[in-house]
């Protein structure tokens, strides 16, 4: 997402569980996954809470066996597979659940008596159980599931979810949110999306490329036959901003994902780099330079022709990143000789120092709530990743090892964080927890960098 800094002397390396009520959950895109109660025949228990805390480690052991087909082809049955598969790993991934699959179920004697399978999977101290159906109606794939709290043996709630086949991984993402939302009263991030740039196209150009959160599903979405990338995504997932070279020079552009349409937000001067929006979405902050100025940080309208210069040093400035209050900006300056991360507020005044270790520290990101930022810092010949407090400037390294950790970026939760490792000339898309733990590769194809985490799905 973030533009490595450049200096005078550095050639610039331009693309180098708390307590939950039963409730409904509706999603506002019918016409991708339809989202119904189960019909009245369903018959749901009395009221059921279960109850999660920030200093409960223990995951929900949620029993999951594999659902019933019904009217499925040998298609069908293809996708209904990866349905369930794709569901048990998000599942897993969220953290939440301790998910038991066919393979551990095995072991019981189970029959067509619910409730006896009921005991039968508390036996192997399950909390909760998830059956689910599958079936064809129509042109439609419909994925029908129940979820029961086995003490109890209650219900606690159940939909029906209908798509087109194709839709598969997207209905399972679906119920990996509401499940997340069911058990911790927050959104799940298994329907957002990741935003990165690849050169799998030809050596000589870079294209913006979408992702699933779980590194599934590759597509691109730019064909300017040219460098573009380092993205930044608007507060409601509608646009991306981007930059390009495809007019000459290093323009910000953004893209609405829901035309297709590409809009030029600023293309003037000499150089336009690494945009990020305002969390009200009204207004983009990015680095700007002309023949006569240094590069310093801006701000304009969506499209404009006269940004608003907020930052005059003697020095570069370049990677601004909004915080989540509207109030500040992060930014990368070399105004005390080597590049570190500084914040300031909106309208440049307030300025103060941030990264204080390694000798190159740039591109930084806030997490969600505001209270950290992460960062490239340089240690030796390499850099890490760093994360420091805002408020207190603590400051820990989240990576170590022989390759380059680069551009990190939070997930909408505040758990992950996206970066890039680069060995040589190799560049990929990796994630990790937020504690530096549980790191794994998204791409493989090509060289891959500046990732960007979309924010939830509205619902």
């Amino acid at each position: 997402m973030k533009i490595p800094f450049c200096s005078a002397t550095r050639p610039q390396r331009t693309l180098a569980l708390l307590t939950v009520g039963l409730f409904a959950l509706l999603t506002p895109w019918a016409a991708v996954a339809q989202n119904e109660e189960l019909p009245p025949g369903a018959a749901q228990g009395s009221e059921t809470t279960l109850v999660i805390t920030d200093n409960v480690r223990a995951k929900v052991r949620l029993a999951y066996p594999q659902s019933t087909y019904e009217n499925l082809s040998d298609n069908d049955r293809h996708v209904a597979e990866e349905i369930e598969q794709t569901l048990r790993d998000d599942l897993d991934y969220s953290g939440i659940f301790n998910v038991q699959g066919p393979a551990d179920l095995a072991v019981l004697q189970l029959t067509s008596d619910q409730l006896h399978n009921f005991e039968q999977y508390r036996s192997l101290q399950n909390d909760v159980v998830l059956l689910t159906t599958i079936k064809r109606e129509a042109d439609k794939l419909v994925l029908e599931w129940r979820l029961y709290d086995l003490p109890s043996k209650q219900s606690i709630d159940g939909k029906r979810y209908r798509g087109l086949p194709s839709q598969g991984r997207r209905i399972a993402h679906t119920l990996a949110d509401e499940l997340h939302r069911q058990f911790t009263g927050r959104p799940g991030i298994a329907l957002t999306t990741i935003a990165f740039q690849s050169d799998r196209d030809g050596a000589n150009r870079q294209e913006l490329y979408l992702m699933d959160y779980d590194g599934r599903n590759q597509r691109r979405i730019s064909a300017h036959q040219s460098t573009s990338g380092y993205s930044a995504w608007s507060p409601d997932g509608s646009m991306i901003a981007y930059m390009s070279y495809f007019s000459g020079e290093a323009g910000i552009y953004y893209v609405d994902l829901a035309t297709s349409n590409k809009v030029p937000v600023f293309v003037e001067g000499t150089l336009n780099l690494s945009p990020t929006f305002s969390p009200d979405g009204r207004q983009i902050a990015f680095a700007h330079s002309d023949e006569s100025t240094n590069i310093d940080i801006y701000i304009c309208p969506r499209q404009c022709s006269s940004p608003t210069r907020i930052t005059k040093a003697s020095g570069i400035d370049t990677n601004p990143a909004w915080s989540p209050d509207a109030r500040q900006i992060a930014f990368t300056s070399d105004r005390s000789g080597r590049p570190h991360v500084y914040i300031m507020n909106t309208d440049g005044t307030g300025i103060r120092r941030i990264s204080f270790e390694g000798d190159y520290n740039e591109g930084a990101a806030w997490r969600p709530d505001g209270a950290y930022l992460v960062y490239a810092s340089r240690r030796g010949n390499r850099f890490q990743i760093a994360m420091t407090s805002t408020v207190d400037l603590q400051t820990r390294t989240l990576t170590s090892g022989p390759d380059s950790y680069e551009e990190p970026t939070f997930s909408p939760d505040g758990k992950r964080i996206l970066f890039t490792v680069r060995k040589g000339r190799e560049s990929q898309v990796w994630v990790m927890n937020a504690d530096g733990t549980n790191g794994r590769q998204l791409t493989h194809e090509g060289n891959n960098m500046g990732p960007a985490w979309s924010p939830f799905v509205q619902r």
